[in-house]
C-alpha cells in the first residue's frame, strides 16, 4: 500500500478511512471493484493474518487453582486446621479444610471471566461473506477476508469486517451493540470529517454490526484485531479487574488478626515461662488454646453463606450474581453509570408529539403497545372526530413497510423501529392495518433511500381515485411541499413556521419525521418526478423518541434517596440523551459532554468534569472506560450497566458490572458481576438494598463473633496471669466455636433489611471493616464476658465445686452471654427491645432453641461428659447463671441509648 499522510490517521494511530474519498481508499488499498486475485489474497493473508480475534494468553488450570490458596485468610484457616488436627479434633479440622477447598473451587471457576468475555466477542463475527475475487462473486469464510476485498451486504447480514462503503441502496445498519445508537443508522458513501465519533461515520460498516435493511457494497479496510470490534476485545483483555472492597477488608482484617494472635500467643508463652514458672508443655498447650480461642474458624463460612443468601434474594428480584463478593460491593456503590438504550429506555421508538399547521397533539402510551390517546389543548380528544388526525394516522399505516405482532412478551415490530412507531400511533387513532390496505390498496412505491431521504406510496380507493402518501426527513419533505393542510383546506405552506416547529421538537431530543399527501387522479405508476414537482401538501410532523422506562424513573429517584448518583453514558446523540435524562430525573443535564469534547480532556480535567455532569453522549468504549476510572479516582465505588459489546471493558473495570440479561450481548454478560434477568433498572435498586443488607449482616456477624473470640482469649490470658487452672479447655473452646458458628452466628445471615437501609447515604469507600464502634463493642462485650465467666468459675471453685463442675458452669455462662448478646446484635445502633427486635428473625429463635438443647446434651449426656470433661450442674446454678448473663443484654441496650443521645447532641451542635 502507498505511504500514509498525517491527515490519514486518527488520534489513536488508526487509519481514517471514513475521512477519505472512495478513490483515495482504492488507491491506498491498491485494489478495485473487480476484487483481488487469489495470489494477492495469499500475500495479504500472510501480511495481515486471519480475520479473527486472537485469544489472550491463559494460565494453566493447575496454576490457576493453586493461586486460589495464595491469600493470608486462607493461611490463617489452614493454620487453624493444623491446630485442630494437633488437638485431634478431626471433625472441626475437616470442616475448616472443606471451607478452604470450596472457596478455592469457587475462585477457580470465576477466574476465567475475562477469557470468556473475549471469547464471546469473537463469537459475534459471522461465518461466511459474499465477495468478488478474480472478477467473480464467491462465498468465502470470514476469517479469510483481507484488506482490499469487496464485500456485498444485504438485510440480515452481520458485517464481517470493517468496510468502507462505496455503493448503498437504502442501507441501514443496527449499531447498538457497538455505539449504543437506539435506531438503525442510514449509510451513505460520502466521506465525513476525520474527528467524528464512530456513530457518525455513515460511510463505514463495522465488524459485528447487523444490516437491518437495504443493500450495500464495501471494501474491507481492517480485519481481525484492527477492527473496531477487535479494539474493544484488546481493550477488554487489558482491563484490570478490581478486588472488591470486602475482599480487601477481609485481607486487611486477616493480616491484623494473624499479627494479633501471634503476639498474644508468644506473649502468653513468655509470661508463663518467666513469671508464672509454668512447664513448657503446659504453657505451650495454653498458648495453643489461646490461638484456637482467638481464631474465628466459622467466620469465613458464615460470610460466604451470608453472601450466598443475598444472591438467592437478589435472584428472586431478577438480579443474577456471577461473583459472590459483588453482593456486598453493591451495598457500597456511590454512583451508577448507566447506558441509555435498552437500560434506562425501552429500546422502542414512540411517537410522543404530532404537530400540524393548527395544533400540537401529545400522544400517550410508550413503546409498541397500541394503547394510548391524544391530548390537544390540554383536552383528551376522540380521534374519530378529528379528520386531519384520522388522515395522518391512515397515511402513517399505509406509507409503511413494517408490521406489529403481539406475543407472550408483548408487542414487537418487524422492520424499522420508526415504522413500528407510526403503526402504533395509527392503531391508537383507531386505524386497522389490514382494513386500510384493503380499502386503499397500494399500487406502486418509491422505497426509502438515503440519497433522497423519503419514501412514497401510491394508493387507490375503490372509486379509482389515486393519491400518494410520502414520509421522510422534514427539511426534504418541506422542500417538496407547496401547501399545508389547515382547517380542512389546503393553503400555501409557511416554511418558516414548520422549520421553527421542527427545531422545537429536535431541541427536546426527539427525532423528527414529516408526512405529506398528493392527489394524482387515476395514475397507476409512481415516478420521482411525480413528487419532486413541489405540489405536495404537508399534513404534519412527528416527534419520536425512545422513551424511558417508567420503573427506571422510580429507580433513579430511589437511588437519589439512597445517596447514589446516576450518570448516563451513551453512544446516542447529546440532545436525545439530555431529553431522556430530564425525564428520568437526572439533576445535572445542562452540561452535556460529548465524546469529541472528552477526547480533549486530560485525566485530571475529566475527574473534575464527572462531578459536574450526569450525561455523557456520543462516547466510545475507551471513553466509557476512562469515565469509570475517573470516578474511581475520585473515590467513588462505581457500578456500570450496559448491554453491548462496547460496554464490556467498562463493565469489567467497574466495581460492579451490571449486564442486561434479555438484550445484552454475551460479551457484556461475561464481563459483568451481575446480570439483570428482566433488563429492569429497578432491579438494580433492589440489588443495592440487598447489598446493603448483606454488609449490615456481615458487620453484625463480626460484632457477634469477635467479642466471643475475644472473651475466650481473654479468659485464657487472665487465668494465666492469675496463675489458676484454665476455666475452659481447648476442646471446650472448639465446641463453643463450632456450635455458636453454626447456630447463633449463622442466624444473623438471615436478618431482614433495617427500615432505613435505603434512606441513608452509602458508607464511605474507605470505611474500615472494624469501625471505632465495632472495636469499642468488642472490648466492651469481651470485658463483660471475661469478668462474668471468670467470676462464676472462681465462685464455684471457692464453694467447693469440682474443676469439671466449675468448667461446665464457665462454658454455659459463656454460651448464655452469647445468647442474650445475639439479640443486642440484631440492631447495632438502635435499641432492640421491641416485638420486632426480639422476634422479627425466626432464624434467631430457632438458633437459640437449638443451642440450648445442645448445651443440655453437653452438660448431662454421659457420652458428651466423657469427651468434653463436663459435669451435671444443679438447677439452682442455672437460675444464677441466667440472671447473671442477662445483664449483658441490659448493659448493651443502655450503652446504645447513651450513644444515640451523644450523636443527637453532636447533630444539634453542628446545626447551631
Amino acid at each position: 500500500m502507498e505511504t500514509l499522510k498525517k491527515n490519514d490517521v486518527n488520534n489513536d494511530g488508526a487509519l481514517s478511512w471514513h475521512a477519505m474519498t472512495v478513490e483515495e481508499v482504492w488507491s491506498k488499498l491498491q485494489a478495485s471493484e473487480q476484487g483481488l486475485t487469489a495470489e494477492e489474497v495469499e500475500k495479504r493473508l500472510a501480511q495481515y493474518g486471519l480475520n479473527l480475534l486472537p485469544p489472550p494468553p491463559k494460565k494453566s488450570p493447575f496454576l490457576r487453582f493453586l493461586l486460589q490458596f495464595h491469600n493470608i485468610l486462607i493461611y490463617v484457616l489452614l493454620g487453624a486446621a493444623l491446630i485442630t488436627i494437633l488437638l485431634a479434633d478431626w471433625v472441626d479440622a475437616i470442616v475448616i479444610i472443606g471451607v478452604v477447598f470450596i472457596n478455592a473451587v469457587i475462585g477457580f471457576i470465576q477466574e476465567g471471566k475475562a477469557e470468556r468475555a473475549v471469547d464471546a466477542i469473537r463469537g459475534i463475527l459471522s461465518h461466511e461473506a459474499m465477495v468478488i475475487r478474480n472478477g467473480r462473486k464467491s462465498v468465502v469464510k470470514v476469517e479469510n477476508l483481507v484488506p482490499g476485498d469487496v464485500v456485498f451486504l444485504q438485510s440480515g447480514d452481520k458485517v464481517p469486517a470493517d468496510l468502507r462503503l462505496f455503493r448503498t441502496k437504502d442501507l441501514r445498519v443496527e449499531e447498538a451493540a457497538l455505539t449504543g445508537e437506539s435506531v438503525p443508522v442510514d449509510k451513505s458513501i460520502q466521506q465525513v470529517e476525520n474527528k467524528v465519533s464512530i456513530g457518525d461515520r455513515n460511510c463505514m460498516a463495522y465488524s459485528g454490526t447487523l444490516v437491518s435493511y437495504g443493500q450495500g457494497t464495501g471494501m474491507v479496510v481492517e480485519t481481525g484485531q484492527k477492527t473496531e470490534l477487535g479494539k474493544v476485545s484488546a481493550l477488554l483483555s487489558k482491563v484490570e479487574t478490581l478486588e472488591t472492597r470486602l475482599t480487601q477488608q477481609m485481607d486487611e482484617f486477616s493480616k491484623w488478626l494473624t499479627g494479633a494472635i501471634t503476639v498474644l500467643a508468644l506473649g502468653t508463652l513468655v509470661f508463663g515461662l518467666t513469671i508464672r514458672n509454668y512447664s513448657f508443655s503446659d504453657i505451650f498447650f495454653a498458648s495453643v488454646a489461646l490461638a484456637v480461642a482467638a481464631i474465628p474458624e466459622g467466620l469465613p463460612a458464615i460470610i460466604t453463606i451470608t453472601l450466598a443468601l443475598g444472591v438467592q434474594r437478589m435472584a428472586k428480584e431478577n438480579a443474577i450474581i456471577r461473583r459472590l463478593p459483588a453482593v456486598e460491593t453493591l451495598g457500597s456503590v456511590t454512583v451508577i453509570c448507566s447506558d441509555k438504550t435498552g437500560t434506562l429506555t425501552r429500546n422502542e421508538m414512540t411517537v410522543t408529539t404530532l404537530v400540524t399547521a393548527e395544533d400540537v397533539y401529545l400522544v400517550d402510551g410508550v413503546g409498541y403497545d397500541p394503547h394510548g390517546g391524544f391530548v390537544k389543548n390540554d383536552q383528551v380528544i376522540n380521534p374519530d372526530e378529528d379528520p386531519l388526525l384520522t388522515e395522518i394516522a391512515r397515511a402513517a399505516i399505509l406509507c409503511n413497510e413494517g408490521s406489529l405482532t403481539q406475543n407472550e412478551d408483548g408487542w414487537t415490530v418487524q422492520g424499522d423501529p420508526t415504522d413500528g412507531a407510526l403503526i402504533t400511533l395509527a392503531m391508537k387513532a383507531g386505524q386497522n392495518g389490514d382494513f386500510c390496505n384493503k380499502e386503499y390498496p397500494r399500487t406502486d412505491t418509491i422505497p426509502f433511500e438515503s440519497e433522497h431521504k423519503f419514501m412514497a406510496t401510491l394508493h387507490h380507493d375503490h372509486a379509482g381515485h389515486g393519491f400518494v402518501y410520502l414520509k421522510g426527513a422534514p427539511e426534504r419533505v418541506i422542500e417538496m411541499c407547496s401547501r399545508q393542510r389547515s382547517g380542512g383546506q389546503d393553503i400555501p405552506i409557511d416554511q418558516s413556521f414548520w422549520l421553527g416547529e421542527i427545531e422545537m421538537i429536535a431541541s427536546q431530543g426527539m427525532r423528527t419525521l414529516a408526512i405529506a399527501s398528493l392527489a394524482v387522479g387515476e395514475k397507476r405508476e409512481l415516478k420521482f418526478d411525480d413528487v419532486r414537482t413541489g405540489g405536495l401538501t404537508l399534513l404534519g410532523v412527528f416527534g419520536l423518541i425512545d422513551p424511558p422506562r417508567k420503573d427506571a424513573i422510580g429507580a433513579v429517584a430511589d437511588c437519589e434517596k439512597a445517596g447514589i448518583g446516576v450518570k448516563m453514558i451513551t453512544g446516542d446523540h447529546a440532545l436525545t440523551a439530555a431529553a431522556i435524562g430530564e425525564q428520568i430525573g437526572l439533576k445535572k443535564t445542562d452540561e452535556k459532554v460529548t465524546g469529541q469534547v472528552l477526547e480533549t480532556m486530560s485525566d485530571e480535567e475529566l475527574r473534575f468534569q464527572v462531578m459536574k455532569s450526569d450525561i455523557f453522549a456520543r462516547v466510545s468504549p475507551e471513553h466509557k472506560l476512562r469515565l469509570v476510572k475517573a470516578l474511581q479516582a475520585n473515590g467513588d465505588v462505581a457500578a456500570m450497566t450496559g448491554d453491548g459489546v462496547n460496554d464490556a471493558p467498562a463493565l469489567k473495570r467497574s466495581d460492579v458490572g451490571v449486564a442486561m440479561g434479555m438484550k445484552g450481548t454475551e460479551a457484556a454478560k461475561e464481563a459483568a458481576e451481575m446480570v439483570l434477568a428482566d433488563d429492569n433498572f429497578t432491579s438494580i435498586a433492589h440489588a443495592v438494598k440487598e447489598g446493603r443488607t448483606v454488609y449490615d449482616n456481615i458487620k453484625k456477624t463480626l460484632a457477634f463473633i469477635l467479642p466471643t473470640n475475644g472473651a475466650q482469649a481473654g479468659i485464657i490470658i487472665a487465668s494465666i496471669m492469675l496463675g489458676i487452672s484454665l476455666p475452659i479447655t481447648p476442646l471446650q473452646i472448639l465446641w463453643i466455636n463450632m456450635v455458636t458458628a453454626v447456630t447463633l452466628g449463622l442466624s444473623l445471615a438471615f436478618e431482614p433489611p433495617e427500615g432505613d437501609v435505603m434512606k441513608r447515604p452509602p458508607r464511605l469507600p474507605g470505611e474500615p471493616l472494624l469501625t471505632y464502634l465495632l472495636v469499642w463493642r468488642i472490648i466492651f462485650i469481651s470485658a463483660i464476658m471475661v469478668i462474668g465467666t471468670l467470676g462464676l468459675f472462681l465462685w464455684d471453685q471457692s464453694h467447693g465445686e469440682t474443676l469439671e463442675m466449675a468448667r461446665t458452669t464457665a462454658v454455659n455462662t459463656l454460651i448464655f452471654f452469647q445468647i442474650f448478646y445475639l439479640f443486642n446484635t440484631r440492631y447495632i445502633r438502635s435499641p432492640v427491645f421491641s416485638k420486632e427486635g426480639l422476634t422479627g428473625n425466626r432464624a434467631v429463635l430457632i438458633a437459640v432453641f437449638s443451642i440450648i438443647i445442645l448445651q443440655i446434651l453437653l452438660t448431662y449426656m454421659p457420652f458428651m461428659q466423657n469427651i468434653f470433661g463436663t459435669a451435671a450442674i444443679p438447677l439452682g446454678d442455672w437460675v444464677r447463671l441466667i440472671i447473671f448473663t442477662i445483664m449483658v443484654f441490659v448493659l448493651v441496650e443502655i450503652e446504645k441509648i447513651i450513644l444515640m443521645r451523644i450523636e443527637a447532641q453532636k447533630i444539634r451542635a453542628q446545626g447551631n
